[in-house]
């Protein structure tokens, strides 16, 4: 059993590593969107924006030094890792609309919930272009 948890493990590595990290960044996009929105009184898709691209930074300097360990390239790759995040900024942007106007869900929970979506697109688009090895 010992040898299979192990397996999985290290198959899967890049995916638990990035959804620690995805956490940690969704957890401090989530927290930046609510002080602005709760507290500062920001519209929610100005906080968004403000807040996702907290995530962005955080994220892509966290996986590229503890997920794909991969630091050749910083420049060409944080590039190609924003534009992944602004691809996720209007996701993400489309569903808030979409879940708050059209649905009337609670702001917190709709960007809790296009956090998830957001996170797992991301997720594969920075695995196969911001950090493929070949790069």
């Amino acid at each position: 059993m010992k040898a299979l948890i192990q397996k999985y493990l290290q198959k899967y590595r890049q995916l638990i590593l990035y959804g620690i990290i995805g956490c940690f960044c969704a957890g401090l996009d989530f927290v930046v969107y609510s002080i602005l929105t709760q507290f500062a009184g920001l519209s929610y898709l100005c906080a968004n924006v403000i807040s996702v691209h907290c995530g962005i930074f955080a994220s892509f300097f966290l996986n590229r030094q503890f997920t794909f360990g991969i630091k050749n390239k910083t420049a060409l790759r944080f590039i190609s890792f924003y534009i992944i995040g602004l691809i996720g900024l209007a996701i993400s942007s489309g569903l808030l609309i979409f879940l708050v106007k059209t649905m009337q869900v609670n702001e917190l929970i709709s960007k809790a919930i296009t956090v998830v979506v957001v996170a797992l697109i991301q997720f594969l688009l920075n695995k196969y272009i911001s950090f493929k090895h070949g790069k």
